[in-house]
């Protein structure tokens, strides 16, 4: 996904879906790990944008508090 897409989806969530998608991406994170610890991951430039993706979801929820 683009991160100008990303960008627009996360900016139309409310503070609770914004949690969920934290949630979501720090479990894929967690998987992607593995499989790199393990070498079965293929595509290891989606550690990079799952981290960053992550980052920007974290972001949003602190503006929100603020």
């Amino acid at each position: 996904m683009k991160r100008r897409d990303f960008l627009k989806e996360i900016a139309g969530l409310d503070k609770t879906a914004l949690q969920g998608k934290a949630n979501q991406l720090g479990e894929e994170l967690m998987r992607l790990r593995f499989k790199q610890a393990t070498n079965q991951l293929e595509k290891g430039h989606l550690l990079k944008e799952t981290r960053r993706q992550l980052a920007r979801v974290q972001t949003a929820l602190t503006k929100l508090s603020a």
